[in-house]
């Protein structure tokens, strides 16, 4: 179901005593338990805490809903963090959008906009507005202009993550995480056919009937909530039936396999699953079906998900043995000391529950450390059981990879893999998240826990809880802000927006076919 946008109220009510509530919880969540808190400050020169504050204290001057949620959401962003966010649970199904989409491509060094898609069923209000158009201006502003601005307002942790989501804000919103567009519409100047400038207005919708999707927001998944939003929008308004040579996928929300050529095809849309090993062993089955002389893995626009289901896959993809998975370790603070004491042996937690990390944030009260010691979150066990594809592989990553995915992609070039990616990092969150309902749980035990439920259905935070940190060939490196770095780059282009990536996948297969001549000449060198 779709309607105007002027319409729609965004926003919840809360009573003066439920936002003095919400700021005073946001404050403790930032304060005790923010693992990424002196790297924001430093990076950005952000104080988030003092802001709450001011927030707390001008707090009678506020009379509007949509007032506050702005101002908080404007606290949470400025860090630059898609996995310490303030949502509202309400909206996790609504999204503000237009009826088609822009994507951007590169020709002669120069980063150009197109329409690449249209909604399913809409009508164009001009003929010359057609698929393939280049578009040259957004409400009177060139679209480069238009492009950076929305990007400086998203939580974007590094220049190419800002700028993917950026881009996605320009058509689809998910107002669970993000206001609605205060224009009622866009005026869109375009480049014709026959090289003239014409310009249509099409009117923003919102969308009340995304398919209902509980995972998303899930306490304990790693994952951008906004990239899994935009993906799901995308999806809702522009999905298509699969195309000739793809395999049925018992997953395929989450899977899609085809041959290309000689070699295999894999895309995971996400890692957002309920049980990863059902995921790894739907990988694996779809593995089998395909050639074995090549494989590409594609995780592009990923927003992650669980943790576990990404490192699991690594040992399908490498040959190098033994597989680690990343570290992770926490802000030396009271509340995770407690936190750690009263959850010592939750397995949601890691392999030997949270009992590992307890000690030296212990310590910390005497030695002054910032950051408890790091310790493994996915069971190495877990990461060395099954037998790798025999042939070499290659993972395809963009700037809306994220969390999960760059746990799966970090830890595959770790061990030595190559990473084709056509934007100049992943989305930079290496971090392990839990929601405040979380939070609340693990200290529900304790007495003297400050922790409050929040408004029921009205308001949600998520924190940052725990900091990734490399291993093997990029050992102590972070992902946080820069993201994982591939090892070449593939300029999208226009053949690619328009024609199912056909570029992209001919450099891939290219890049594969070097691979293989590679391990070739080595394998006889050895024998010689």
């Amino acid at each position: 179901m779709s309607r105007s946008s002027k319409a729609f109220a965004w926003g919840t009510s809360l009573t003066p005593e439920q936002r003095m509530l919400v700021v005073d919880q946001a404050i403790l969540l930032i304060e005790g338990f923010y693992v990424h808190l002196p790297l924001k400050r430093a990076m950005y020169a952000v104080d988030p805490l003092q802001r709450l504050r001011l927030l707390r204290h001008r707090l009678p001057d506020i009379k509007d809903d949509r007032d506050f949620h702005q101002e908080m959401m404007d606290i949470f962003t400025a860090v630059r963090d898609q996995h310490t966010i303030y949502y509202l649970p309400a909206f996790a199904n609504t999204a503000a959008a237009l009826p088609f989409s822009v994507e951007a491509f590169v020709e002669n060094g120069t980063r150009k906009y197109i329409v690449s898609k249209f909604k399913n069923r809409f009508n164009p209000p001009k003929p010359s507005f057609c698929q393939g158009v280049e578009i040259m201006s957004w409400n009177g502003v060139p679209i480069a202009r238009a492009v950076l601005t929305s990007a400086a307002q998203t939580p974007g942790a590094n220049s190419e993550a800002r700028h993917a989501l950026g881009l996605g804000r320009l058509t689809q919103r998910a107002l669970s995480v993000m206001p609605p567009p205060d224009e009622q519409w866009v005026h869109v100047g375009y480049k014709t056919a026959d090289g003239g400038h014409d310009e249509v207005r099409i009117d923003w919708e919102i969308i009340t009937e995304l398919p209902d999707d509980h995972r998303a927001s899930a306490a304990s998944r790693s994952l951008s909530l906004e990239t899994h939003s935009l993906r799901r929008i995308r999806r809702f308004q522009f999905a298509r039936p699969a195309g000739k040579g793809v395999l049925v996928s018992r997953m395929p929300d989450h899977l899609k396999a085809e041959k290309l050529g000689k070699f295999a095809y894999i895309r995971i849309y996400s890692f957002d699953v309920d049980k990863p090993g059902a995921l790894v062993s739907e990988f694996i089955r779809l593995l089998k079906l395909l050639p074995q002389n090549g494989l590409i893995v594609d995780v592009r626009g990923n927003g992650g998900g669980r943790i576990w289901a990404g490192e699991r896959l690594i040992q399908l993809l490498t040959g190098a043995r033994p597989i680690e998975p990343e570290r992770l370790y926490f802000i030396n603070t009271p509340l995770t000391f407690r936190l750690c004491e009263l959850q010592k042996a939750n397995p949601s937690l890691g392999p030997k529950g949270a009992k590992p990390w307890l000690e030296s944030i212990r310590r910390s009260a005497e030695t002054g450390a910032t950051y408890s010691a790091s310790f493994h979150y996915t069971d190495p066990k877990a990461c060395n059981k099954e037998k790798s594809y025999p042939g070499p592989v290659l993972v395809i990553t963009d700037a809306l990879c994220y969390s999960a995915t760059e746990f799966f992609a970090a830890g595959f070039q770790d061990h030595g893999g190559m990473i084709l990616g056509v934007d100049r990092a992943t989305g930079g969150g290496g971090a392990n998240v839990r929601d405040h309902t979380d939070l609340l749980e693990y200290l529900n035990t304790a007495p003297d826990s400050p922790l409050r439920r929040l408004p029921k259905n009205k308001v949600g935070m998520r924190v940052a809880l725990r900091r990734s940190v490399r291993v093997g060939r990029e050992v102590g490196n972070e992902v946080e802000d820069f993201g994982v770095v591939p090892n070449c780059l593939h300029d999208m282009t226009c053949s690619d927006l328009l024609n199912n990536n056909e570029d992209l996948k001919r450099h891939a297969t290219e890049l594969l076919a070097d691979l293989a001549r590679t391990r070739s000449q080595r394998s006889r060198k050895s024998r010689e």
